[in-house]
């Protein structure tokens, strides 16, 4: 029977390193540039109190996923522990985790799309040792990590992957995690044996990968308890060494930090101001609009997208804007390579526009014109109504489709040969001289009416 777990770590978002006040950027081009005393392990130096922020990312990231949180109420000390390993990335000779032998981590028991979560903790990140050429760089040393273990209930690799996009995808609500600086993951698999840790895996392919081959392997072998690596080149997973057990690492309280401290009042704060998941917001769209669940699923893979279509569609029919939103605007923010909360668009503003297209004012080409001009900040359309308003008047429209007609004899003579390209190219011909303003079942009929 195949058993899965896995051991997943994230960058949390936050400004600070977690026991220094050393900025936390992840992508930095200069190496040591984000370091102090602490965060490089010098002699003498003490840590400071952990990061706040930090601590309430967590707390998040645990209720997100249905957790029990500890507080000081149920009377659970969370106790920073050192755990030992001589490795050249960690400057101390320790790593201090709130996990680990005797520890209580911050969230535990939860439950997240049919998958058990063993516990949620915090810990800091080791700088990163280049084996090549034997330089360390500390500015990742000291970064705040969330820890998601999950009990081995998954089954597949398929089961994994598609539990893996539904995680990132929740934590991107509450914007807990950097998601630029991706997950890494250890995979524990086992076909009924000894369970066998795939370490280090930092993509979702690469673990849909590791596990497919992992399954295989201990179906034809005897396998012990060990660690292994997953070599990308050849698909296979790689002997690291024998597994090690709890002791290994030799646990202890660390004397210099204090115990974390949360109350119930605290965890309760911080509930209440969490979003709903996306699973809840889809069925949400499918149920209230009437939305098919493709439709919603490409709605619900962004927290502000979904909620702006949800302001719109307070003053507007949610099929009308639909397109609106997961076409045109859409559209207009990938061709400027922005996020929604990267620019400034009113939702209000959204709504006239759509308003004046819904009364015919606005035709729907100009429409999306306007929009382009919504980044990086929307105005209100009705105070430029005048410039954008639909051009009706038929003898307006007529002396532009002559002009189109007199400008283009080539096309002219294509469509009467019986070239349907050519009308097509004739109307927007039309549209384009007349600023996307000429109605535009009018321009065609009259277009027509002239070219005969």
């Amino acid at each position: 029977m195949v058993k899965i777990g896995l051991e997943i770590h994230g960058y949390l978002q936050t400004k600070e390193k977690l026991f220094c006040r050393c900025k936390a950027e992840r992508h930095t081009k200069k190496e040591n540039i984000n370091i102090c005393p602490v965060c490089t392990g010098q002699p003498g130096c003490k840590p400071m109190l952990p990061n706040e922020e930090a601590i309430k990312k967590i707390i998040q990231i645990a209720l997100m996923l249905n957790c029990s949180i500890n507080t000081i109420e149920k009377n659970k000390k969370i106790i920073w522990q050192r755990k030992h390993y001589d490795w050249p990335d960690l400057p101390k000779g320790y790593q201090d985790t709130c996990s680990g032998a005797y520890s209580v981590p911050l969230g535990e028991t939860g439950k997240f799309e049919n998958i058990g979560i063993r516990e949620v903790h915090l810990e800091e990140d080791p700088a990163a040792w280049n084996p090549e050429t034997g330089c360390i760089d500390y500015n990742r040393s000291g970064l705040p990590l969330v820890e998601i273990v999950t009990e081995p209930d998954f089954k597949s690799e398929i089961e994994v992957e598609n539990w893996l996009n539904t995680l990132i995808l929740t934590l991107s609500y509450i914007n807990a995690i950097d998601k630029n600086a991706g997950l890494k993951a250890d995979v524990n698999v086992s076909t009924g044996g000894e369970r066998v840790e795939i370490k280090n895996l930092t993509s979702i392919d690469s673990i849909k990968k590791a596990v497919l081959y992992e399954i295989e392997r201990q179906s034809k072998e005897n396998v012990s308890r060990e660690t292994r690596r997953f070599d990308e080149k050849t698909g296979k997973t790689v002997l690291m060494r024998t597994k090690e057990q709890a002791e290994d690492y030799r646990f202890i309280p660390d004397p210099d930090l204090p115990v974390v401290k949360i109350s119930e009042n605290e965890v309760l704060k911080i509930k209440s101001k969490l979003p709903e998941t996306p699973m809840e917001k889809l069925d949400k769209l499918v149920k209230k609009f009437a939305l098919d669940k493709k439709e919603a699923g490409i709605l619900t893979k962004n927290l502000e997208l979904v909620e702006f279509y949800e302001k719109v569609c307070e003053k507007i029919n949610p099929r009308f804007a639909l397109p609106w939103v997961t076409i045109e605007l859409l559209r207009v923010l990938n061709w400027n390579k922005k996020t929604l909360n990267e620019v400034e668009i009113n939702p209000e503003h959204f709504i006239e526009l759509l308003e004046q297209v819904q009364k015919g004012n606005i035709t729907e080409l100009k429409a999306k014109q306007i929009l382009n001009d919504f980044l990086p900040k929307s105005f209100s359309v009705k105070s430029k109504l005048k410039e954008f308003e639909t051009i009706s008047d038929t003898k307006e429209i007529e002396k532009i489709c002559e002009q189109v007609i007199k400008n283009n004899p080539r096309a002219v003579q294509d469509y009467k040969e019986g070239q349907k390209e050519a009308f097509n190219y004739l109307v927007g011909e039309v549209m384009k001289a007349s600023k996307r303003k000429a109605d535009f079942k009018t321009a065609k009929m009259m277009l027509e009416k002239k070219l005969k």
